[in-house]
């Protein structure tokens, strides 16, 4: 194991370790966790020439404070936030370094909820079920980050893309539009139209688990107002419909089964949109047939 290492020195909201999630384990109720915004967390690791599988650090808005034991290569993806090394700012999708004793700083997000730190080599500790992801629904994983933990780097392993910078754009700020798909229980409503005509707005109460939608009620039809279902099977980017008709868009840490009908599944590049949605923003949702 490599000496580099970074200690925790601030969290913020909630930091965690996260990478690809558990894949192949939801027929033992094993959910995949996951970085919620995979796309961000992928481009990280591919600008400092990380394994796909490498594991990075979640920071729901902003706080993170870091300092390097060893000298680092890092890179930040995701919701644009203002970041210093040693009070210097640093770019967003753009590998720097933090050289061994110096302080990473992240502010809070100007756009975005969720930024990813990747480290050349990536977090290093042991896998649970083939992943270091921390599941904040079931518990498994990683805890979430504490002031004065140590993580450990690991080896780096392939050579350097020499890549300066991603022109990605970063998270939008106003209105996102989501695509959606049918999903298997769109016919248990009177107008499923209107979950694409309504306007919707990110509640206070969402998390990792999923994302709460304020907004006009959605209505079953008459003669299923009082229907129930066995549970069924879920998946991230599920749009399920609980009795307020208020709908809720499942993200990484969602329930492996559940009992009230999904009205619509999102595509998966608008997952990681969706996972990047701070509280009061407004949702239009596109049927994407």
């Amino acid at each position: 194991m490599s000496a580099r290492a970074v200690e925790v020195l601030a969290t913020g909201p909630l930091a965690l370790v996260q990478d690809r999630g558990r894949v192949g384990h939801l027929a033992v109720g094993v959910g995949r966790a996951g970085a919620a915004d995979a796309g961000a967390h992928l481009l990280g690791g591919r600008l400092l020439g990380n394994a796909p599988d490498a594991a990075s650090l979640e920071v729901t808005f902003g706080g993170l404070r870091l300092r390097a034991k060893g000298d680092l290569l890092v890179c930040l993806t995701g919701a644009t936030t203002p970041a210093t090394v040693d009070g210097r700012p640093m770019p967003m999708a753009s590998p720097f370094e933090v050289r061994d004793g110096q302080e990473l700083a992240l502010g809070t997000p100007t756009a975005g909820l969720r930024t990813y730190v990747s480290i050349r080599g990536g977090i290093a500790a042991t896998p649970v079920l083939g992943s270091l992801a921390t599941d904040t629904m079931s518990g498994l994983g990683p805890p979430p980050l504490a002031p004065g933990q140590v993580l450990p780097v690991g080896r780096v392993t392939a050579r350097f893309p020499h890549v300066d910078v991603a022109g990605v754009r970063g998270p939008a700020t106003g209105t996102v539009t989501l695509d959606v798909l049918p999903g298997p229980r769109l016919d248990w409503f009177a107008a499923p139209e209107r979950l694409a005509s309504t306007p919707w707005q990110v509640t206070s109460r969402s998390d990792r688990v999923g994302i709460r939608l304020e907004g006009e009620p959605l209505e079953r039809r008459p003669e299923l107002r009082d229907a129930e279902l066995p549970s069924e099977g879920m998946v991230r980017g599920a749009i399920q419909v609980p009795p307020s008709g208020l709908p809720v868009l499942f993200l990484d840490d969602h329930p492996v089964t559940g009992g009230y009908p999904v009205i619509s599944v999102l595509r998966a590049a608008a997952v990681d949109l969706a996972a990047q949605l701070v509280p009061g923003q407004h949702v239009r949702l596109r049927w994407d047939h």
